[in-house]
């Protein structure tokens, strides 16, 4: 999810995200239109992505033994409104949010993914955005980018690891008897026909599913209830096909499937290719790095390895170009593939870089390669919650309020 396709989004909430990113991000604004604010990452305008890049900045930071200074943190928690939502940016924190103030699941989701990962000081904030999206879910259990909008893949995983980031247990939260999953599972291409086990962004005019790689490493985060910052598994052993979900109420397949067909475009040339008319066949660096989180947290190391290493060699000026999201996207890459080092990365100290872009961090503790470093919220007693796999080890008993089944394949954080 480029920061550029969320500028995108936010300045036309039709196709947003889930439609090809750019494949360089444009140079940040020589003028931006607003003040930078004391505490914001980056030196862009940022009116469109704002939220977002400090979102990404912050978890990056966390996966890497960051502490960051409390305004930035505070900075990110005071975009909030007071129903909850988050705006892709606001300038007048001391002002209510007008009510002609555009909110979105994708910055809502984003903030709530960062906050709970970083600190227990703003959890009943993270309890009001929590309230706001699940009353925005959409009937067929998913969200669109922009409330009552048609849901799509990325939006609906990018909710899916707030709320299991935040405690809440996702296959039990239903609007008219769909859950969050099942969006998901109606925009998968089935399995035995072209690009089976892809996932599309929103079916077409037509009701049509196609392939989109973006959509596809995102659904395969949210299947598997993780956050942007994914969590590395051991290798798994299942077969390179696509295979058929079993009717147990979790539908975990669907993230295997995705990262099944991720492998598979990827193996040819080890990165993603954007697919904006007239762009050819450039490298989407943004739309790879996320693939390489969805495949390690898929157990397809190889491939995530491989990908992670085409983009040492190849992504340094497009993070330049992109700033502190772009920074942090593949600092999360790096961070999750066994044998990444997000301080040697491709020649550059990617940490020290991100850094730059913001106000000096409180402390640096500079974690080993590929060390997990965050933790799930505690679990609301009277949502029966759960950490954000939906298992851990051997598995874990979701869903008891509806019987659902032990996953046949446990979901456990590296060590």
């Amino acid at each position: 999810m480029n920061v550029v396709s969320r500028c995108a989004a936010a300045l036309a909430a039709t196709v947003v995200i889930g439609t090809a990113t750019p494949a360089v991000a444009a140079p940040p604004s020589p003028s931006p239109k607003v003040a930078i604010p004391d505490g914001l990452y980056g030196t862009a305008d940022p009116t469109y992505d704002g939220v977002w890049r400090q979102s990404l900045a912050l978890l990056a930071q966390n996966e890497v033994g960051v502490d960051p200074v409390d305004k930035a943190v505070a900075w990110l928690a005071g975009q909030q409104c007071a129903n909850g939502a988050f705006p892709a940016f606001r300038a007048d924190t001391g002002q209510p949010c007008a009510a002609k103030l555009a909110v979105d699941t994708n910055s809502t989701a984003a903030a709530v993914q960062a906050l709970s990962t970083l600190t227990a000081t703003y959890d009943s904030q993270v309890d009001k955005a929590v309230a706001w999206l699940k009353s925005v879910q959409n009937k067929d259990g998913g969200w669109g980018y922009s409330p009552g909008g048609a849901s799509d893949a990325n939006s609906t995983s990018l909710v899916i690891g707030a709320l299991a980031q935040a405690g809440v247990t996702v296959p039990n939260l239903r609007k008219d008897g769909k859950s969050p999953l099942d969006a998901l599972a109606e925009l998968a291409l089935p399995c035995g026909g072209k690009d089976g086990g892809a996932f599309a962004y929103q079916p077409d005019k037509k009701g049509a599913l196609t392939a989109n790689a973006d959509a596809t490493a995102a659904a395969v985060l949210g299947a598997y209830g993780e956050t942007l910052a994914g969590s590395r598994q051991d290798d798994t052993d299942a077969p390179m096909s696509c295979a058929k979900a079993t009717d147990d109420g979790l539908d975990t397949e669907a993230g295997d499937n995705g990262a099944v067909w991720l492998t598979r475009t990827l193996a040819k040339d080890g990165y993603l290719k954007s697919v904006l008319p007239g762009a050819g066949d450039q490298p989407d660096y943004g739309n790879t790095a996320d693939a390489v989180v969805a495949l390690a947290s898929a157990g397809r190391n190889d491939q995530a390895a491989a990908s992670l290493h085409w983009l040492e060699g190849h992504a340094g000026k497009w993070a330049e170009q992109g700033g502190p999201a772009a920074y942090a996207q593949l600092i999360l890459a790096a961070s999750v593939v066994q044998g990444g080092d997000a301080h040697h990365f491709g020649g550059k100290d990617l940490v020290t870089l991100l850094n730059a872009t913001g106000p000096a961090p409180r402390a640096i503790n500079k974690l080993p390669p590929t060390a997990p470093s965050h933790s799930p919220k505690a679990s609301d007693d009277n949502d029966g919650s759960l950490p954000v796999g939906w298992a851990v080890g051997g598995g874990l008993l979701l869903g008891a309020l509806i019987g659902f089944a032990l996953m046949l394949r446990g979901r456990k954080r590296q060590s």
